[in-house]
């Protein structure tokens, strides 16, 4: 795939953050996990539990002279059922901690409204960032890697993953796998460990909750009035 087809083909990226993390985004970027843990100075049994374990549900970190933050509970997970999909010789604790090293993005609103509406989300209020690919791939593209799945999930018919599940932009097999619907050719792109300037490439920032948004937090000046999850 070429960084070309990937911006024409998906515009936008999507991310679901918790209910009130933008200032803290804007402040400090976007955190995967891991980068979190370091920021709010957690390590012994903690950080194992948050960082090598699944996590049933959303935690919050505190320390003083930091704003609040949340990290993401995995629920959509089941180590029964990823024990069964691991290739590679990977163990669960692997690709947990392979999962908190880098920060997520969907790659079509199809994907992040089916997120949105999942039981354990709907009835909570989510802020949604959207964000321009193009600015986004030329900052990072470095530190850039794509996923045919969705690699945080064992439900509904889990499929295998292992080392080669994530792949850089250019060895993605795009036009192999094109006649799928678009949103389940490329499914997630993601970032190694943090997208410190992820503010410069958000257009737009909602508030989500009950299958709909009831909240524009902020827009941007770049933003089209398409713009949103």
């Amino acid at each position: 795939m070429t960084e070309e087809e990937l911006i024409a083909t998906y515009p936008r990226l999507y991310h679901m953050a918790h209910d009130g993390a933008w200032p803290a985004i804007k402040q400090h970027g976007l955190l995967s996990a891991s980068a979190l843990l370091d920021l709010y100075g957690i390590d012994g049994q903690r950080r194992f539990a948050l960082e090598s374990q699944r996590r049933p549900e959303s935690v919050e970190l505190q320390r003083n002279g930091l704003m609040g933050a949340v990290i993401r509970d995995q629920k959509p997970m089941r180590d029964h059922l990823l024990a069964r999909c691991l290739q590679d010789g990977l163990t669960p604790r692997d690709w947990y901690q392979i999962l908190n090293s880098r920060s997520f993005f969907w790659l079509s609103p199809e994907r992040i409204w089916r997120l949105l509406r999942a039981r354990a989300y709907r009835r909570q209020p989510q802020t949604v960032l959207t964000i321009d690919t193009a600015g986004l791939v030329a900052a990072h593209r470095e530190r850039i890697w794509l996923a045919p799945i969705n690699s945080g999930s064992t439900l509904f018919n889990p499929q295998p993953r292992g080392n080669n599940t994530f792949k850089r932009i250019v060895d993605f097999p795009f036009q192999e796998r094109s006649k799928r619907r678009k949103e389940d050719n490329v499914v997630e792109l993601v970032v190694d460990h943090a997208v410190p300037d992820v503010a410069a490439h958000v257009l737009a920032v909602h508030r989500v909750q009950d299958d709909q948004i009831v909240e524009e937090i902020w827009r941007g000046e770049r933003a089209t009035a398409s713009d949103h999850p």
